[in-house]
């Protein structure tokens, strides 16, 4: 981002000390005007495509990313995500099954629409590429079910979105990543672990799936591996277990392969 500075210079010496702090003042808030104007949120900057080992595909964009607080002090994260998720590495033409759910509810970042605040809170403040710290997420997300029931029944097969609730809890650890060729555009590499849990109402999934008897709780954990170097590359390796086993098709175990791009 560039700013532009009006100067005005005087032939002569003749502005008091009183005058230049005055002068100074003005510039700063022509500073800040300037910045505001020139300022642009992050719409449709960012996202990912994560591949399952299950054959689903899934691929969202961060609509928009915000704070929320005072500047410079406490504030919230915001975020906004929009996706899509398909099974096209599937031998399967019509998708009958809820297969997608199992990936779906340990996922953070899935759903058609996610709403969440998330973000990492260091243990020490440093400016070294080397850190720790305590990760965080917590949303709501609209996620896809399949009607299952017998084939005679005309809303077997129909797509159905609920809402469910999710948080996750973790550690987190960094360091310096780089190319060899260009150790100026110092990336990281990452490794996290996470706790995470999310919630349906019974009488949602009942809807989707008549016989389920359930809570609606599934919780599990996972362990993550990735590397982001600017312009470079960004992708992470995530394995996820569950505590709880659904009570639907179970695919065991999850390993989930993701590229995420920006376009700034």
């Amino acid at each position: 981002m560039k700013y532009l500075l009006f100067i005005i210079c005087w032939p002569l010496p003749i502005i008091s000390l009183p005058q230049a702090k005055d002068t100074i003042a003005l510039k700063s808030d022509s500073q800040s005007k300037h910045t505001i104007k020139q300022y642009k949120p992050e719409i449709f900057t960012s996202g990912f495509i994560d591949i399952i080992n299950s054959g689903q595909v899934n691929a969202s964009a961060r609509f928009i990313r915000l704070y929320i607080g005072e500047p410079g002090k406490l504030s919230v994260p915001l975020s906004l995500y929009s996706g899509i998720s398909s099974n096209n590495f599937q031998n399967t033409t019509i998708q009958r099954s809820n297969d997608a759910l199992v990936t779906n509810f340990i996922n953070p970042m899935s759903g058609l629409a996610n709403i969440s605040i998330d973000g990492i809170i260091y243990f020490k403040k440093s400016e070294k590429a080397t850190k720790a710290g305590m990760l965080y997420h917590i949303g709501e997300r609209i996620l896809t079910g399949i009607r299952t029931g017998p084939v005679t029944d005309p809303q077997t097969g129909k797509p159905i979105n609920f809402l469910n609730s999710f948080a996750s809890l973790g550690l987190y650890a960094q360091t310096g990543a780089w190319d060899r060729n260009n150790d100026k555009n110092l990336g990281v590499s990452w490794l996290a672990f996470r706790y995470i849990g999310c919630y349906t109402g019974e009488k949602s999934l009942k809807e989707i799936m008549p016989d389920i008897k359930t809570n609606g709780i599934y919780h599990g954990w996972s362990l993550a591996w990735g590397v982001e170097i600017s312009k470079l590359v960004n992708i992470k390796v995530v394995y996820y277990k569950y505590v709880k086993k659904p009570e639907i098709n179970y695919y065991l175990p999850i390993y989930q392969f993701s590229f995420n791009y920006t376009m700034k």
